[in-house]
């Protein structure tokens, strides 16, 4: 079983979700049951599907929960413009929040690179 608190890219997904949560808390009200409810479920998605990735015991599931995590964490990217096109987050707060969303999709999207060039090795000519 691999540890996923010694991925970086589990670190920074959930310090997202930390991030998510503080700037989502000063959403409208109307919003709690809608976009604010959307986007953490999508924020708290990124890190469980790595520790759910993790805890699996094949290579091929592993990838799979990671590719499903940075799924999350593109839709996190949208629904953040979406947020602060409505006004409910400021332009540095949106700014912050998808910059940390894109730095988790980079980590990921390596982390995915590199299993799959292990589980797939080029033949050598």
């Amino acid at each position: 079983m691999r540890d996923h608190t010694k991925l970086r890219a589990f670190q920074l997904a959930d310090e997202l979700v930390l991030e998510t949560y503080r700037n989502t808390a000063r959403f409208p009200k109307a919003e709690q049951f809608a976009l604010t409810s959307q986007i953490r479920r999508a924020a708290v998605s990124v890190p469980s599907n790595i520790v759910e990735g993790c805890a699996r015991d094949t290579q091929t599931d592993y990838v799979r929960f990671l590719i499903i995590a940075h799924g999350s964490a593109m839709e996190l990217q949208y629904q953040i413009t979406l947020a602060q096109r409505l006004g409910y987050l400021g332009k540095r707060s949106a700014e912050a929040l998808y910059t940390s969303a894109t730095s988790v999709c980079k980590v990921l999207n390596a982390l995915i690179r590199s299993l799959r060039k292990r589980q797939y090795p080029k033949p050598k000519a």
